[in-house]
């Protein structure tokens, strides 16, 4: 297997110096590093170890469009029904189209762009906060146990594989920043799409929210078939002392593409993380969403769904990391599987010595429409204080037969029941997304998916 990535990627990059010696620090950590294998626990079942990253060439350029109606079909679709107050498209590498901050909000002192020109404009505040949530290597999230104990595990060095990949390599990206106080009322968002078969993109989500400000951000991945193709992130979530931040992640990529992302968010004293992970398309998709409640009284909700089918690998890694007093964490994860695809989900609460009072759930639940489809569910708890509530679970089962004859005894063909009852598993999931316009595209993923769009 050959590495083929050089210095000169880090010298075309164009960076400021300090962020020029980021990178070198972080292509000699990859380059160091070994892939991870089935026998690193947190990789058991998603085989990654054969990517020949010879075989890839950066994304092509892209030039930016005029006018909506240039934008990809999909990404047209979206933007027509979607109700962010502004967005940036990014094809590849380049923004292609972007529409302007509200000048209210520019007024407030608040920052939506491209992570390439805030590196530009807002060199200060993007120095102070790149990787200081996913950085280059691995984060130790080892627990704080009481002494005279053994604390968990570290994780294997080759974690940091395709972070450190990220970190080197990254190309663009959003960069979001709240001030103290402001309230954002529309949401944000980025739509990604990607249309170089055989290339890789490297992108970066930077969110800011200072004490006591509010922000929902939507990330959004669409691309066509794309054989050969891998798209590596990184998206860092500071949610400081006081403050609101509601993170979408929507995952439609084509066949093909391979998606590798690690999400992280740093919670504050008496502030909120609500998370939503939806991963739909890809041949293969690994998905870290790590929530760090750093700060008493921090409250972590973190919401997925996924629908995997034909030979489709969705692989999901979280943690809910309880380091301060009388926090809390919801995760609440719905996945189905059909055809003969692969479901994984391996997931971590851990509450360290001094996290008195911490209340703590984890929940995963999986549909299974075929006989051929594979689920792997691995939760698992670490507790190191003596006064918390706790509590993990998962359930995999088919569609109740029942159900589905009765829905087809009134005359609903079988497609559309099936549909229904899919929607029905997944909406307590949903019904905690307050963002009409994402809930509506994601039932109509659910509906092209079973076969009654």
């Amino acid at each position: 297997m050959t590495q083929p990535f050089t210095e000169d990627l880090i010298t075309a990059s164009n960076s400021p110096e300090w962020l020029t010696a980021k990178r070198r620090e972080s292509l000699a950590l990859f380059n160091g590093l070994d892939l991870p294998t089935e026998a690193v626990e947190a990789w058991k079942y998603t085989h990654v170890s054969d990517i020949d990253f010879g075989k890839l060439h950066p994304h092509a350029k892209r030039g930016t469009v005029t006018d909506v109606t240039q934008l990809p079909a999909s990404v047209q679709k979206r933007l027509n029904g979607t109700d962010v107050g502004a967005y940036i498209v990014l094809d590849g590498p380049d923004v292609v189209y972007a529409t302007p901050l509200p000048a209210e909000l520019i007024a407030k002192g608040v920052i939506f762009t491209d992570l390439k020109t805030a590196v530009e404009q807002h060199a200060d505040l993007v120095q102070k906060y790149l990787y200081s949530v996913v950085p280059a290597e691995v984060p130790d999230d080892t627990t704080i146990a009481a002494p005279g104990t053994t604390p968990s595990k570290s994780p294997d060095p080759s974690e940091g594989k395709f972070s450190a990949l990220a970190a080197a390599l990254w190309t663009n990206g959003a960069f979001v920043y709240v001030p103290k106080g402001v309230e954002v009322e529309l949401p944000l968002g980025a739509f990604r799409v990607m249309s170089d078969a055989g290339s890789y993109t490297a992108t970066r989500t930077l969110v800011v929210a200072e004490a006591n400000s509010g922000v929902t951000f939507i990330d959004e991945q669409d691309s066509e078939e794309l054989p050969g193709t891998f798209a590596f992130g990184a998206v860092e979530l500071i949610v400081n002392d006081g403050a609101r931040l509601r993170y979408v992640s929507v995952q439609n990529w084509g066949k093909g593409v391979t998606h590798i992302q690690r999400q992280r968010g740093n919670v504050g004293r008496d502030a909120s993380l609500n998370s939503l992970v939806v991963t739909m398309g890809g041949t293969l998709s690994r998905t870290e969403m790590q929530s760090y409640l750093l700060g008493q009284g921090s409250d972590s909700e973190m919401l997925a769904l996924y629908f995997a089918n034909r030979d489709q690998h969705f692989d999901h890694y979280t943690l809910q990391h309880h380091a301060a007093a009388n926090a809390h964490s919801d995760l609440l994860y719905k996945g189905v599987g059909d055809d003969q695809s692969v479901g994984v989900f391996s997931g971590m609460i851990k509450v360290d010595l001094n996290a008195q009072k911490t209340d703590a759930y984890q929940k995963h639940r999986t549909l299974m429409l075929s006989n051929e489809a594979r689920n792997y569910s691995v939760p698992q708890l670490e507790i190191n204080a003596n006064d918390v509530r706790c509590s993990h679970g998962s359930t995999t089962g088919p569609v109740d037969a029942e159900q589905l004859f009765f829905l087809k005894s009134r005359g609903i063909r079988e497609e559309q029941a099936e549909k229904m009852l899919v929607t029905a598993f997944l909406e307590d999931v949903l019904t905690r997304v307050p963002l009409k316009s994402v809930v509506a595209y994601i039932e109509g993923i659910i509906a092209e998916k079973v076969g009654a769009a």
